[in-house]
């Protein structure tokens, strides 16, 4: 019986209620589907932040071609080179060779030789049980003047172990040494921009004389190694923590983990721990104790909660009961940003995700109690491509995926946080919200620029 093709599709499998989702995965796996959507950073743009830096890419034609156009479209194609490998090479076994060769080759044409090279191998490496100490040890020995970063592109080890994403923020802060440590300097590690100047953490910081350090705000190779000297490591991005770690164990440093929350009682933890790892690393000149440290956190979260229900106000009067979508590419707590939301009164219909992070497992579990009927929405499942993109009434989506899959034209356009953080943070969602209601965009035009902050050339 012929089947007519291009008729209503069913969306289950796709689209569900969190009241009947599962933790952590709401949808099956399968093909997968890539919205025009690519305001997110990939390794690409993050490998960039290093400054002085080549990235090299030793690779079949057909896994370079996403990974070079993006390098051309934020112009930093002078800072990107590879190397091809061919079948021969497969056949005859010299991976090793082909891939120092091909390095050799790109270095000794560089009439200035970069500080450093993230040196990106693949899956075919991991297949072919290529020796890479052989590899880096032989390069090394070549040019001793060059740091050489072990960088991976194995997306085959894309949902076993760490990341691509999280090894290269573990990669990018390797060549970091113990030294000395600066006094009164703390560092950030692991994410893709700058913590904004009035975020909680930098504010506190600039309050008790710290400096924060931070590898987007560095503008050559010295300034990167001071990196290594802060007090104490700081990271922010979920996909930071796993490198951060590691860098603090290795460098004998403390670590603080302070993701991006919209839990009122979670930034205040988060703040006390700051205050108190403040405080350790001023013991000898007695500045604060336990209980002044109390005092002045209540004092603080009092004043920046009574700040952020005054925002609240404002952005519901002008927002009202229209429908709010948002995702996952917006900040790294959809679902708490949902939660936020609800609590206060907002319309939120859809959150666009295909996981839900452990971090979330409490705000999964309250919004299945008292909001059963959200819409959760995948973003690569195959039939999002198909699916209905358009509405009749207005709705305000914050991120790009929200934005692409309901049709709106009235968005908030950032990704990955954007460097907020902490009560402020929350303001200032609620400012872009506004704005954003208020303003309408082109999403055609903006979202699917690569890597959102950077350079375009589109």
């Amino acid at each position: 019986m012929l089947k007519r093709v291009g008729g209503e599709i069913d969306p289950e499998g796709a689209v569900t209620t969190i009241g009947e989702a599962d933790f952590p995965v709401p949808f099956p796996t399968g093909l997968e589907f890539n919205s025009p959507a690519h305001g997110n950073w990939n390794i690409v743009h993050t490998g960039m932040l290093m400054p002085e830096a080549i990235q090299i890419y030793v690779c079949a034609d057909n896994c370079m071609r996403g990974v070079v156009l993006t390098a051309a479209e934020m112009n930093a194609a002078e800072r990107f080179s590879f190397v091809i490998v061919e079948e021969e090479n497969l056949l005859n076994g010299n991976l090793e060779d082909v891939t120092i060769e091909g390095v050799t080759d790109v270095l000794k044409k560089l009439e200035k030789k970069p500080k450093a090279v993230l040196l990106f191998t693949v899956c075919l490496h991991h297949f072919l049980g290529c020796d890479l100490e052989l590899v880096y040890g032989e390069l090394e020995a070549r040019f001793p003047e060059i740091v050489f970063v072990r960088c991976y592109m194995d997306p085959i080890m894309q949902k076993h172990g760490a990341t691509p994403d999280q090894k290269l923020r573990k990669a990018m802060y390797d060549p970091l040494t113990a030294g000395h440590i600066d006094k009164k300097t703390v560092t950030l590690v692991g994410s893709d921009f700058v913590l904004d100047k009035n975020s909680d953490i930098k504010r506190l910081l600039k309050n008790k004389g710290y400096t924060l350090r931070e590898i987007p705000a560095c503008k050559n190779w010295e300034e990167y190694q001071c990196l290594g000297a802060g007090e104490f490591f700081i990271s922010c991005y979920p996909p930071a923590k796993y490198g951060a770690e590691m860098l603090a164990e290795r460098l004998n440093r403390k670590h603080l983990y302070l993701p991006g929350s919209f839990d009122y009682r979670e930034i205040k933890e988060e703040l006390r721990k700051l205050l108190q790892e403040l405080q350790t690393g001023q013991e000898q000149e007695n500045v604060l104790g336990i209980e002044t440290i109390s005092e002045e956190l209540e004092a603080f979260c009092k004043r920046e909660i009574t700040l952020c229900e005054n925002a609240v106000g404002h952005a519901k009067a002008i927002i009202g009961d229209t429908s709010i979508v948002l995702d996952y590419l917006y900040h790294p707590r959809p679902l708490g940003l949902a939660g936020f939301l609800l609590k206060h009164g907002f319309h939120v219909t859809t959150v666009y995700l295909d996981s839900v992070s452990p971090e979330e497992k409490n705000v999964f579990d309250w919004l299945k109690i008292h909001h059963p009927d959200l819409e959760l929405c995948a973003t690569i499942q195959a039939k999002m491509r198909v699916l209905p993109r358009h509405t009749e009434e207005k709705v305000l989506a914050i991120g790009q995926k929200a934005a692409w899959f309901s049709g709106s034209s009235y968005f908030v356009n950032m990704v990955q946080g954007g460097g907020l953080w902490g009560f402020d943070g929350i303001r200032r969602t609620l400012e872009l919200m506004t704005e954003a209601f208020l303003e309408e965009k082109a999403p055609e035009d903006l979202i699917i620029c690569k890597g959102w902050g950077c350079e375009s050339c589109i």
